[in-house]
């Protein structure tokens, strides 16, 4: 699958794009449902402010599945896909290494939304411009059922001073006034579909109003000289799970 001219414009100005029919609607959904089975099995009752949405009547709805790659062959080799690691490859110039990833998932009228974050406030890798998120549609994805937003060219600035927010650990915002929302914009994705956004892009998605599911998988990866300032790297799968990652891409090709 080649990269279109325009897509490889679009990035390094806006700092995301989204291209289409990178992964077969089916297979997107054996994703999807595999990912929620893996939910069901891990569901505890600590975790539910965390991989789980509590409802007011008691029921604990999907909310996130953390360290995909680790959990099943299926997700492996979707992750690996050599057409995903190419178009990575022709985005930031060098080969790509998967270093984290997460499903997230937006039940029909739930799924709470995200704050403006820039992904690299969580990492803090070096050089940003060599680390990518691939955020995999395994839905269709509009507006309606909680999108993905970003704010055009804010990759061309700093890694902003992340904070958590109160009673969320998990979620890491910068100040308000940084993030100009004069500059925001959609990225609806059907299924299979990748939108790619650059690691200091700001971006958020907001709640699924829709009766619809909304999941996506997001993929971070880094080229093989990227640096830290925290474990983010050290604790990437080529170097905690070498042997698994290799095996892996040896076999899906690459």
């Amino acid at each position: 699958m080649k990269l279109e001219q325009r897509n490889h414009d679009e990035y390094w100005e806006r700092g995301w794009t989204v291209v289409e029919g990178v992964f077969d609607p089916q297979r997107a959904e054996e994703v999807a449902q595999t990912a929620l089975e893996l939910w069901e099995q891990n569901l505890r009752e600590d975790d539910q402010g965390y991989t789980g949405q509590a409802l007011e009547d008691g029921t604990v709805v999907p909310r996130k599945v953390d360290d995909p790659f680790l959990a099943h062959p299926t997700l492996r080799r979707f992750v690996l896909d050599p057409t995903l690691r190419g178009l990575i490859e022709l985005l930031i110039g060098v080969p790509p290494l998967l270093f984290t990833d997460q499903i997230f998932m937006k039940p029909p009228r739930h799924g709470g939304p995200k704050p403006y974050h820039q992904d690299n406030g969580y990492f803090l890798c070096h050089p940003d411009d060599q680390v990518i998120t691939a955020w995999i549609a395994l839905d269709d994805v509009d507006e309606h059922n909680g999108c993905l937003r970003h704010i055009d060219g804010s990759h061309k600035g700093p890694i902003l001073e992340h904070i958590a927010r109160p009673n969320e650990p998990y979620n890491l915002v910068p100040p308000a006034e940084l993030i100009n929302l004069n500059h925001e914009s959609v990225a609806p994705v059907g299924k299979g579909g990748v939108v790619f956004h650059h690691s200091k892009t700001l971006h958020t998605s907001h709640r699924n109003h829709s009766d619809r599911w909304r999941r996506g998988y997001a993929t971070h990866w880094a080229g093989p000289d990227v640096t830290s300032e925290n474990d983010t790297i050290d604790k990437g799968y080529g170097k905690t799970h070498a042997d698994l990652y290799q095996e892996t891409t040896t076999a899906v090709g690459g």
